[in-house]
């Protein structure tokens, strides 16, 4: 963090401290503000910087935008299944079935309580259920199953994924998804999804 002509501006890495999201997903929504409306930087050095009360209202209105994903809250806090169901906007069912059958990109507990019936609670953090949400765009179809409805607005990482593909068209999906998580961050499963994805859309 640092002051220039009397504002508080924010790098990156400060970024992520302040909102919970990853390099890779905070990155993706640089990528897309002409999409998004994501506010102009100011670079010093090799370091971009925001002003922070711009980027914070409209981070405030991007995770309004958001409507499947409860962004609200402490993101180190350990959350049991109910409340891991909550943030997803998912039925707790699910998190129970994910135990069993974990989707692709389902974080592992940072605890895991064993109660007197002899089973176990896991425990997430919002972090990581932020991390999953953003990376796994099947997790956007469920999140009407709690009564919201899903995440309004563009996947960055479709237009992303459909950029390079109108560059360079003759290059296979596989190659261009494995280029793409090895640039971006994520998995490489998620990126074959994701360039599947982009291709539906040209």
């Amino acid at each position: 963090m640092r002051t220039i002509d009397g504002r508080q501006y924010a790098s990156r890495a400060d970024l992520i401290e302040r909102s919970g999201y990853s390099d890779a997903t905070l990155r993706n929504l640089w990528a897309d503000r002409e999409a998004n409306g994501h506010p102009a930087a100011r670079r010093e050095g090799r370091t971009l910087y925001w002003e922070l009360r711009e980027w914070e209202a409209w981070f405030a209105a991007y995770q309004r935008s958001q409507s499947g994903v409860d962004r609200s809250g402490n993101p180190d806090e350990e959350l049991p299944p109910a409340d891991q169901a909550r943030v997803l906007g998912i039925d707790v069912s699910a998190i129970s079935h994910y135990r069993e059958n974990p989707p692709p990109g389902w974080p592992a507990p940072v605890r895991v309580e064993e109660l007197p019936s002899g089973r176990v609670r896991e425990y997430r953090t919002r972090r990581q259920l932020w991390a999953y949400a953003d990376s796994n765009p099947m997790s956007r179809s469920r999140a009407g199953v709690a009564g919201r409805k899903p995440a309004k607005g563009p996947d960055p990482r479709i237009t992303l994924a459909a950029e390079v593909l109108a560059a360079e068209p003759d290059r296979k999906a596989g190659e261009v998804a494995a280029a793409l998580a090895e640039r971006h961050g994520g998995g490489l499963s998620t990126w074959k999804r994701i360039v599947t994805a982009a291709r539906k859309q040209t």
